[in-house]
Order: structure tokens, then sequence, then C-alpha cells
């Protein structure tokens, strides 16, 4: 079998655009700690950083299927930002929280691990609607919107 890139780029450009096209804010959730990783390092919370990548807060914008780059001020500093589009964990627009969160590529890793090697299910049927599933849709909360990542 052949072994593709990652999706990660493409869909980080298609969210972009989708929050822009719509007249929303995007931003993004970057593991700061990454290999590669220049950001405001005084800015960083709990190893993250959550920054606005709309045209109207920064300046030579540019994402590729490498990385992300461009100029924002911080503290009325401008500043160089770049990242590998792997260091990106989440794109969402501000006002609404639409957008995705992206599994790490030790997740990756892991579900492609566990596919090989899962059995099949011997439950007998579906589970009581009592238990909660977890691939049930999560309804949106309302309210300012927050991401937490976890691991």
């Amino acid at each position: 079998m052949r072994v593709m890139t990652s999706n990660q780029p493409y869909l980080l450009r298609a969210f972009y655009d989708w929050i822009n096209d719509n007249g929303l804010t995007p931003y993004i959730v970057v593991d700061a700690a990454r290999d590669g990783v220049e950001v405001p390092q005084e800015f960083v919370k709990d190893g993250q950083i959550v920054l606005n990548i709309s045209p109207s807060a920064c300046v030579n914008f540019y994402l590729d299927n490498d990385g992300v780059s461009f100029q924002a001020r911080f503290g009325g500093q401008p500043r160089r930002i770049s990242m590998p589009c792997s260091a990106v964990l989440a794109i969402y627009a501000r006002e609404n929280g639409a957008g995705t969160v992206f599994a790490t590529e030790d997740e990756m890793a892991t579900a492609d691990d566990s596919s090989l090697t899962d059995k099949p299910d011997t439950t007998d049927g579906p589970k009581p609607a009592s238990e909660p599933q977890a691939d049930a849709p999560v309804p949106p909360r309302k309210g300012k919107p927050s991401l937490k990542v976890i691991k």
C-alpha cells in the first residue's frame, strides 16, 4: 500500500478559507513545544499558543504543505511567526467556535496500529441508550468558544 502525505495542510487551508469566506476570524491553536515552531514564548500557556491568523491581524501570510508563516504584532512589536503544519492542533472561528481539531501524529500512529489488530466487536447489539457512546455527536455550547486539547 502506498503511503500518502498528511491531509492536515489541505484541511487547514480549507478551514482557513471557509472561515474567512464567511466573514469570521480564524484562530489556530499551536503546540509551541514542537520542533520548528517559532512563536513568542512569553505568550505560550500550558505549552500552547492561540493565534489570530485573520488577514487583518497578520501580514505576509503563507500556508503550504510544509508550514504556516506570517508576521504579526505582539505587545506592539512586530514578530515573525512560523511553524510546521503538524504543530497546528486546531483551527476555529473566534465568533462561533466552528472549525476542527487535528489528531496528533501519535494519535494517528496509534489509530493505524489498532486498526490492524482490532478484533471484531462481539457485543450483543447496540449499547443501551443510558450509556454514553464515545462517537456520539456533542451539541455545541452557547457562549464564548474555547478549546481544550486532551492528550
